[in-house]
């Protein structure tokens, strides 16, 4: 398959979900869409996020090599929502090695500040720092005002389920 060309020959759940069983466990495979992902023109890197969290679902040891490139993507300027959005997806179940905690945690306490931020990346970030609390606790209480400010000031559903659980685990 020529990865690329079956990424932009169509867009939609079903085609992606395709392309992420023909990956499937392939290390090989997986590091050709790693490449798209982080090298690719916008639209290319857009639907490769998505490929990549539905893999990452079943093979998350693929992700593991590539970690350090996908933190440093996330702090680009102007990263596309869909970008942000299955990254965080897939940070949030996975074991982040110490060296890549500190801008992984940047990351997400901006994600968090940022009004016009979408609430999934909201959502995402919440469960990445309230993981990232249970080795750095000092970090417990920023948490607990930027959620308490959060939910004072963007009341949504998504925002008010996350917040409360992730309020219940640092507590």
């Amino acid at each position: 398959m020529k990865l690329r060309e079956e990424i932009l020959s169509a867009h939609s759940k079903e085609h992606s979900l395709y392309i992420a069983g023909w990956i499937g466990g392939d290390a090989k495979r997986f590091s050709q869409l790693m490449q798209l992902f982080l090298e690719d023109e916008y639209r290319v890197v857009q639907r490769s996020a998505w490929i990549i969290s539905l893999v990452a679902e079943k093979h998350s040891e693929l992700m593991t090599p590539h970690l350090p490139e996908m933190v440093a993507r996330m702090e680009t300027a102007g990263l596309p929502s869909a970008v942000k959005r299955n990254v965080l997806r897939v940070m949030q179940h996975m074991p982040l090695p110490p060296e890549l905690h500190g801008p992984v945690m940047n990351a997400c306490f901006q994600y968090l500040e940022d009004p016009k931020e979408m609430i999934a990346i909201k959502a995402f970030s919440m469960t990445i720092l309230s993981n990232l609390a249970q080795a750095y606790p000092d970090i417990k209480n920023e948490i607990r005002i930027l959620l308490e400010d959060l939910l004072e000031h963007d009341p949504s559903p998504g925002i008010r389920s996350r917040a409360k659980k992730v309020m219940k685990d640092i507590s």
